[in-house]
């Protein structure tokens, strides 16, 4: 089993280290090779995502990735941003499914800003498509005021795109999802003002008809950020495109208390995929060890689930996150009174005691 290991920039050097630790306790056979992206990459070979970078992740079975990117790199011409890392890593690998978890765990139930009735025993499934939409859509790019529509301005424009195989392979990925949940897929758009999202509207609805033991529904992407906040614990599996996705996430993200608790999985059609916290690279907590290191140690435990199909191993993952926060230990964001508090190595190093 070959992993790349790309810790990236920031806090993920810290959190990527103690997840690799975690996978070395572990009674299996691993082959880790690590590689720089992002704005180390970018410090070291010139550009974030090098083609030996790139060579390493595409022969590896999985990429467990930290984060990328730094404030002092927003001045660099686009291509050669941090971020165009990962999303080169999602083309060049095919990773067209995004799978969110966002779970509330019984300890953390007092860390949510909303109300414990209102978020205890959460457990919702995002599924978001990776590779489509206004972030790949082409043409893309500025006019100058002599060229643009609107008269004596300058103007940007992006184009929001999917074809039908891009939203039927993302629509049975959900379905057969919500098959091992709760039987219940919604899906988010904005049929009613986008022909993108009326488009994608069909086509979800012509797949279901493939899964008439699961439930569909359909939701626009105002009204869904609405009850992801006013009543979540009504969504089991949400589908929905690219960009929709990624802010509906990062909302996900928050009800269960802080976003260093999630883990994420990217994975294309032969099931390889990257792994990484849903949380970025943090610079102004780079390198003082406050860092939550869970997420990405949850992200290895579902790398050993899809990619590496070692269940067992991932169930033991997840146990030994559940007893440490049953133990009360608190990394500085999931902190309350009565718990203690942790720094990354010390949280990272109490997943392995307990896991042995």
């Amino acid at each position: 089993m070959k992993i790349a290991v790309l810790p990236g920039d920031g806090i993920g050097t810290e959190i990527v280290a103690e997840a690799v630790k975690v996978l070395q306790a572990l009674d299996l056979s691993f082959e880790m090779e690590s590689a720089p992206v992002g704005g180390a990459a970018y410090e070291a070979h010139g550009h974030p995502l090098p083609e030996s970078t790139l060579k390493l992740a595409q022969q590896a079975d999985a990429v467990l990735f930290g984060a990328v990117g730094d404030w002092k790199y927003d001045k660099l011409e686009r291509a050669l941003r941090p971020e165009q890392a990962i999303l080169g890593l999602r083309k060049h690998m095919g990773l067209f499914a995004n799978f969110r978890p966002a779970i509330c765990y019984p300890e953390l139930v007092g860390a949510s800003t909303l109300k414990p009735e209102v978020i205890s025993g959460l457990d919702i499934l995002i599924i978001r498509e990776l590779t489509g939409d206004i972030y790949f859509g082409q043409p893309r790019g500025r006019r100058t005021a002599a060229d643009g529509h609107f008269p004596g301005a300058d103007e940007a424009f992006d184009t929001m795109r999917y074809s039908k195989p891009e939203i039927e392979r993302i629509a049975h990925v959900a379905f057969q999802a919500a098959r091992k949940r709760s039987k219940k897929v919604t899906s988010v758009d904005k049929a009613n003002v986008l022909e993108t999202f009326q488009f994608w509207k069909d086509v979800v609805t012509e797949v279901h008809a493939q899964y008439p033991d699961v439930e569909l529904e359909h939701m626009y992407v105002d009204n869904a950020a609405m009850q992801l906040v006013r009543a979540p614990k009504k969504f089991d599996v949400v589908v929905t495109g690219n960009m929709f996705g990624d802010i509906l996430s990062d909302e996900a993200s928050m009800l269960t208390g802080s976003i260093g608790m999630l883990p994420s999985a990217s994975l294309n059609a032969s099931n390889q995929g990257l792994y990484e916290p849903s949380h970025g690279s943090a610079p102004d907590i780079a390198g003082k060890g406050v860092a939550n290191p869970l997420a990405t140690i949850l992200s290895a435990a579902m790398m050993l689930r899809f990619s590496l199909n070692q269940a067992q191993a991932a169930d033991r993952i997840e146990a030994a996150v559940k007893a440490v926060l049953a133990q009360g230990l608190r990394t500085p964001d999931i902190h309350s009174e009565g718990t203690t508090k942790v720094g990354t190595a010390e949280m990272g190093a109490a997943v392995v005691k307990a896991l042995r």
